[in-house]
C-alpha cells in the first residue's frame, strides 16, 4: 500500500480513531496529488488495480472533477486515454482482469460513480467527438448482468446529471441536454428501447432486480422520446403482463406501473393524447387497488391513478366535443376505482371537484338555440335530442362521483344552484337548466332509503329548489327540468311533510299546470299525477284547495281543438284527471263534497260527449274526424278519473258515486252505436268497460249484453283480441256468474274466430309472417287463453249448452291439433291442461257418459296422438325446461285417464299406441305397474325412459303423427 492509498483511507475513516490533524495532512496530500499533470493516468491505474473501494471511489471522484475542470486544456491523447479506459472498465473489455469484474460487482456507490464519470465524458464529447458511445455499448450487453446493470446506471446518471428538469440547470447545461437528446433520438433511441424490451423479456423470471433497473431507466426517458416506441402492441402488453401476472416482486410490478404513469403523463396535443389514453385501457389494473390492500404496489397504482386523472381532465377541458363521450368513460373508470379507497386523498377530492366543474360546463346548452328550444321547432328538437344523447355518459359519470363522494357532489350542486339563483337576470337560462339537471341526475343514484332519510345538504337543496322562482322560469327547458327534479325527489317530500305545501304550489301555479307553455302544462299534469300517487294520503288536508285550483282545467280540456297536430300524443293533459280521481276516491274525503266535486269534473266531459253524438251521422268526413278526436280525449279523461275509485266505495259505502259512473257508462255505450266502425273509439270504450268491471262489480251486469253485442258486431281480428281479453276479465272476476252471458255470446265468438283462423295452423318461417298473419297469431294465442280460463273457472258446461254445442267438434279438433303440433310449448301445455280439466268435469262418473263420444275421443285421439306420438317426435326436447313442464302435464293426463277409465284406457292405449310404436313387452309392463301406482314422479321417470328407448329403437325411421 503506497502513501496515496494510506492517505485516502485516512480521509474516509469514520471510526473516530484518527485525529483531525492527521486527517487534514492526508487531505492536503491528496489535493497535491490532484494537481499533478499525470493525475488522470494515476486515477485510472488506481481504479483498475486497487482492491480498496475507498481508493476506487476517490479515483473516480477525482477523475470526474478533473475532467470537469480541465477538459478544454487536455491533449487529444489524454482525452482518448480517459475515454477508452473508462469505457473498458464499464464494458468489461479487460475481461481477464478479475479486478474489473470486481468493480462491476462491487458496491452500488462505486458503480454509480463510474456511470457519472462516463456521463461527464458524454457531456463534453457526444455526439461531435465520441458519436458512437451508445452504439458501442450494445455488443457488450451479451456479457451478462453486470454490464447490463452498468448500461442502466449510465442511462440513469445521464438523466440525473444532464437531462432531467427536476434539478436546476444552467443555460449551458440546457443547451448540451438538447444536443444530446437530439442526437440520441436520431441515432440510438430505438435501439435502446429494443434493449430495454429484450432485458425485461429475458430476465423477468431470473433477475427481477435487473428488470426493475431497466424499467426505471426507461421511465426516465419516456417523456422525451417518440411515444410510439413504447405505446405499441409490443411493449404495452409486456408492461400489463408484468403488473397483472402473479408471482413477480412488488418492485418489478411497481416499476412497470411507473412506466405506464410516464406514458400517461407524456406531453402531447389533446386529441392524440386522448387516443393514447383510451388505447391503454388502463382500467385493467385498477382492480389491484382492492386486491393488494396496503401493499407497496398500491402506492404506485394510486400515483398512476392520480396522474391518469390529471391527464384525462386536461383533455376533457381542451378537447373538441365529438370525442368527449370517450373521455367521460375514461374518467368513469378512474372514479370507479376510487371506491376501493377507504379514505379519499386530498388530490382525489380535487380531481372529483374538477370533474364536476367540467360536467357542468359541458351539459350547458348553447344560448344560440335558446328560442328554438323554447318553442321546440325542428332545430330545437334536433338540439334537444343531441344533448340528451350527449349527456348520457356525463350523467353516468356524475352519479358515479356522487356515490364515491356524496357530500362533495351535493355541495357542488348546491353551489351551482346558488349561483344560478343569485343571478337577477333572466338571461342565464342555460346555467339554471344545467344546475337543475345536475340535481335531477344526482337523484337517480340515490336509493329510496337514501332519498327518504336525506342528508342535511339534501334538505337544504330541496328547500332552495321549492322556494325559488327563477326569472327564466317561463322558458320551457327550465320549467320542465324544474318539475322533473321536484318529482324525482318526491320520496324525500313524503318523509318530510313540511315541504308538501311548496310542492303543491309549484305544480299548481304558473310554474306547472298553469304554465303559459302548453307543452310544460301538459307534462306538469302527468308529473303531478305521479306526485299524487306517492303522497296520496298526506294530501287529504289539501284536497279542496287542489280541486278548486284545477277547476279551470276541465273547462280548458273540454274546449280545446284536438284536431291540431300539436296536441296529439300520449301526454295530452288528460293525466290531470287521474290525479283528480286519486284525490276524490279517498274515503277520508266527506261524501257530500266527494259527490259534488265528482259531478263538477265528470259532468262536463259526459255532456260534451253527448253533444258531439247528436246528429253525428249527418257530418262530413272532416267534421267526423274532428269530433271523434274530441270524444276520444274525453273518454280517456273519464277513464282516468275513474281509476281512483274502489269497488267497495262505489257499491257499498257510497252508492251515489256508483250511480254517477253507471250514467257515464250509459253515455259512452252510445258511442258504439253512433260510431260502430271507428276502431280508436271502440278501443277507448272497451278500456272504460274494463275499468267499470273492476269499479262497479256485479252492478255492471245490466250493461254487459248491450256492450258486448255492440263490440262484437263490427270487430276485426285485431279487435277480437281485445274482446276476448274483456271476456277473460269477466270470467276471472265473476266466475260462474257470467255463465248465461257466455252461453249467449260464445256462438258468435266461436263463429267469428273459426272463420278467420285456419284449421291446420298458421304459416311460419322467414317471409311467411305478414302483419295480417301476426294479428291472427295474436288472436289464436288469446283464444287458447280464453278456452283455458273458461275450463279452469268451472264454466266448461258452456260448451255443452244448446246454443254452443254446434262448435264442440271444432273446439276439440283445434285443442287436439295444438296439443300435438303447436310451435309454442306453452300453448301445447295450456291445451293439455284444458283436456285434463274437461276429463275431470265430464267424466266424473265412470259409468255415465255426460258428453257422448268424449270418452272415446280422449282415449283414441288425445291419448294416442298427444300423449304418445307427439312425445316420440324428436322435436320434443327433454333438455328444454318448458318442454319438461309440458311432459309433466302429459303424464298427469295419462294418470287421470287411468283413474277415470281404468283398464279401458290402459288396454287401448297400450294395444293401439304402444304396439304401433313397437314397444317391448317389458317396458310396457313397467309402465303399466307405475301407472297403477300412486307415485307420479316415478311414473314420469319410467315414461321418459320408455320414450327414449323407443326413439333409439326406431332410429328416426318412423314419424309419429
Amino acid at each position: 500500500m503506497d502513501d496515496l492509498e494510506k492517505a485516502i483511507l485516512i480521509i474516509f475513516d469514520e471510526s473516530g480513531a484518527i485525529d483531525d490533524g492527521l486527517k487534514k495532512r492526508a487531505k492536503n496530500y491528496c489535493n497535491e496529488i490532484k494537481e499533478k499533470p499525470s493525475i488522470c493516468s494515476l486515477c485510472i491505474e488506481k481504479l483498475c488495480f486497487s482492491n480498496l473501494v475507498q481508493v476506487q471511489f476517490w479515483s473516480l471522484q477525482t477523475l470526474q472533477e478533473v475532467i470537469r475542470a480541465r477538459y478544454s486544456s487536455m491533449s487529444p491523447e489524454e482525452k482518448h486515454m480517459i475515454r477508452s479506459s473508462v469505457f473498458s472498465v464499464v464494458c468489461l473489455e479487460g475481461i481477464n482482469d478479475k479486478n474489473l469484474v470486481r468493480i462491476l460487482e462491487g458496491p452500488a456507490f462505486i458503480k454509480n460513480k463510474l456511470a457519472q464519470v462516463l456521463v461527464t465524458l458524454i457531456y463534453f464529447e457526444y455526439p461531435l467527438i465520441w458519436p458512437s458511445v451508445f452504439v458501442d455499448f450494445f455488443p457488450h450487453l451479451s456479457k451478462g448482468n453486470v454490464v447490463i446493470d452498468m448500461f442502466c446506471r449510465v442511462l440513469n446518471a445521464l438523466d440525473d446529471e444532464l437531462i432531467s428538469l427536476d434539478y436546476p440547470r444552467t443555460p449551458e447545461e440546457l443547451t448540451v441536454a438538447g444536443r444530446v437528446k437530439d442526437a440520441m433520438r436520431e441515432q440510438c433511441v430505438a435501439q435502446i428501447v429494443r434493449t430495454w424490451y429484450d432485458i425485461v423479456s429475458r430476465y423477468r423470471n431470473s433477475d427481477q432486480e435487473l428488470c426493475t433497473s431497466a424499467l426505471d431507466s426507461m421511465r426516465r426517458y419516456i417523456s422525451w422520446i417518440d411515444i410510439r416506441l413504447i405505446a405499441n402492441d409490443v411493449f404495452i402488453p409486456l408492461l400489463f403482463d408484468l403488473i397483472l401476472v402473479g408471482g413477480l416482486s412488488y418492485q418489478l410490478r411497481g416499476a412497470a406501473v411507473r412506466c405506464l404513469l410516464a406514458v400517461v403523463s407524456k406531453r402531447m396535443e389533446s386529441q392524440p393524447k386522448l387516443s393514447l389514453l383510451q388505447s391503454l385501457q388502463i382500467s385493467r389494473i385498477f382492480r389491484l387497488v382492492a386486491e393488494d390492500g396496503d401493499s407497496e404496489l398500491v402506492s404506485d397504482i394510486a400515483a398512476l391513478l392520480t396522474g391518469y386523472a390529471d391527464e384525462v381532465l386536461d383533455c376533457f377541458k381542451r378537447i373538441n366535443t365529438d370525442l368527449l363521450k370517450g373521455v367521460a368513460m375514461e374518467l368513469l373508470s378512474y372514479v370507479a376505482t376510487l371506491k376501493g379507497f377507504t379514505h379519499l386523498r386530498e388530490k382525489d377530492v380535487l380531481h372529483l371537484r374538477q370533474i364536476l366543474d367540467v360536467i357542468l360546463v359541458l351539459i350547458c346548452y348553447d344560448p344560440a338555440y335558446r328560442n328554438n328550444l323554447d318553442v321546440l321547432d325542428k332545430i330545437g328538437k334536433e338540439e334537444e335530442d343531441r344533448m340528451v344523447e350527449f349527456r348520457k355518459d356525463l350523467f353516468v359519470l356524475l352519479r358515479s362521483v356522487g356515490r364515491v363522494a356524496p357530500e362533495v357532489t351535493q355541495l357542488f350542486i348546491k353551489n351551482s344552484l346558488v349561483n344560478a339563483v343569485s343571478s337577477t337576470s333572466d338571461n342565464n337560462v342555460e346555467e339554471v337548466e344545467a344546475a337543475l339537471s345536475l340535481l335531477y341526475a344526482l337523484g337517480e343514484s340515490l336509493s329510496d332509503d337514501a332519498m327518504r332519510s336525506g342528508s342535511v345538504l339534501l334538505g337544504e337543496l330541496m328547500t332552495m329548489l321549492l322556494s325559488t322562482r327563477f326569472p327564466c322560469h317561463s322558458n320551457r327547458v327550465v320549467a320542465l327540468v324544474y318539475l322533473e327534479t321536484v318529482t324525482r325527489y318526491i320520496k324525500f317530500v313524503q318523509e318530510n311533510s313540511q315541504y308538501i305545501p311548496k310542492v303543491l304550489t309549484a305544480f299548481l301555479d304558473e310554474r306547472g299546470i298553469h304554465h303559459p307553455n302548453i307543452k310544460v302544462s301538459r307534462r306538469a299534469s302527468y308529473l303531478f299525477m305521479r306526485v299524487v300517487k306517492v303522497l296520496k294520503v298526506k294530501l287529504v288536508p289539501f284536497i279542496e284547495r287542489i280541486l278548486q285550483t284545477l277547476g279551470d282545467t276541465v273547462v280548458q280540456f273540454t274546449s280545446l281543438d284536438y284536431t291540431t297536430e300539436e296536441l296529439s300524443g300520449s301526454e295530452d293533459g288528460s293525466h290531470i284527471f287521474e290525479a283528480i280521481g286519486l284525490l276524490l276516491g279517498m274515503e277520508d274525503f266527506p261524501p257530500e263534497k266527494q259527490s259534488d266535486y265528482l259531478s263538477f269534473f265528470l259532468n262536463p266531459l259526459c255532456q260534451q260527449v253527448e253533444t258531439l253524438l247528436i246528429n253525428a251521422k249527418l257530418l262530413t268526413a272532416e267534421e267526423t274526424h274532428a269530433k271523434v278526436a274530441v270524444i276520444q280525449q274525453n273518454i280517456m279523461a273519464i277513464n282516468l278519473l275513474s281509476k281512483g275509485f274502489s269497488e267497495r266505495l262505489v257499491t257499498a259505502s257510497r252508492p251515489a258515486i256508483g250511480l254517477m259512473f253507471k250514467k257515464t257508462l250509459d253515455v259512452l255505450l252510445q258511442v258504439l252505436v253512433v260510431f260502430p266502425k271507428v276502431e280508436s273509439l271502440r278501443s277507448k270504450v272497451t278500456s272504460f268497460i274494463h275499468r267499470m268491471v273492476d269499479t262497479l262489480g256485479v252492478s255492471v251486469f245490466p250493461y254487459l249484453p248491450k256492450a258486448l253485442e255492440q263490440l262484437l258486431a263490427e270487430s276485426e281480428p285485431k279487435e277480437m283480441v281485445g274482446f276476448l281479453l274483456l271476456l277473460n276479465q269477466l270470467i276471472l272476476k265473476f266466475n260462474i256468474l257470467v255463465r248465461d252471458i257466455l252461453e249467449e255470446i260464445f256462438p258468435a265468438v266461436a263463429g267469428r274466430v273459426f272463420s278467420v283462423i285456419p284449421r291446420d295452423g298458421l304459416p311460419s318461417g322467414p317471409g311467411a309472417v305478414t302483419e295480417e298473419i301476426r294479428e291472427l297469431q295474436e288472436l289464436q294465442r288469446t283464444l287458447y287463453t280464453f278456452l283455458h280460463v273458461i275450463t279452469t273457472h268451472d264454466l266448461s258446461s258452456v260448451f255443452l249448452s244448446p246454443k254452443c254445442s254446434a262448435y264442440m267438434n271444432e273446439v276439440m279438433q283445434l285443442l287436439l291439433y295444438s296439443s300435438c303440433n303447436h310451435k309454442d310449448i306453452l300453448v301445447r301445455k295450456a291445451c293439455v291442461q284444458i283436456f285434463i280439466r274437461l276429463i275431470k268435469d265430464w267424466c266424473a262418473n265412470p259409468h255415465e257418459e255426460k258428453v257422448p263420444g268424449f270418452r272415446n275421443f280422449v282415449i283414441e285421439a288425445f291419448a294416442t296422438n298427444c300423449c304418445l306420438y307427439s312425445v316420440l317426435d324428436r322435436s320434443f326436447e327433454f333438455h328444454d325446461a318448458n318442454t319438461l313442464v309440458l311432459f309433466g302435464e302429459i303424464v298427469s293426463a295419462q294418470k287421470l285417464m287411468y283413474d277415470k277409465f281404468g283398464d279401458d284406457f290402459l288396454v287401448r292405449f297400450i294395444s293401439k299406441g304402444f304396439s304401433t310404436a313397437h314397444c317391448p313387452t317389458d317396458l310396457a309392463e313397467q309402465y303399466r305397474q307405475e301407472l297403477q301406482g300412486n307415485d307420479i314422479r316415478a311414473l314420469k321417470s319410467v315414461y321418459q325412459s320408455l320414450i327414449e328407448n323407443l326413439r333409439m329403437q326406431q332410429n328416426g325411421s318412423l314419424v309419429f303423427r
